[in-house]
């Protein structure tokens, strides 16, 4: 699985789309993401 974010305009590499932007996520095994959110706003994410 995957976080996959909505309206926050950050680098793909942490946009969350598996098998195009990063690998999913095994079970057992973790991902950092790493980003600052650059606008104020309502944004939305799912897995």
């Amino acid at each position: 699985t995957s976080v996959h974010w909505h309206g926050i305009r950050i680098a793909n590499a942490m946009d969350g789309v598996s098998g195009l932007t990063q690998d999913a996520v095994q079970p057992g095994e973790s991902f950092d993401y790493d980003f600052t959110a650059p606008d104020a706003g309502t944004f939305w994410y799912h897995s």
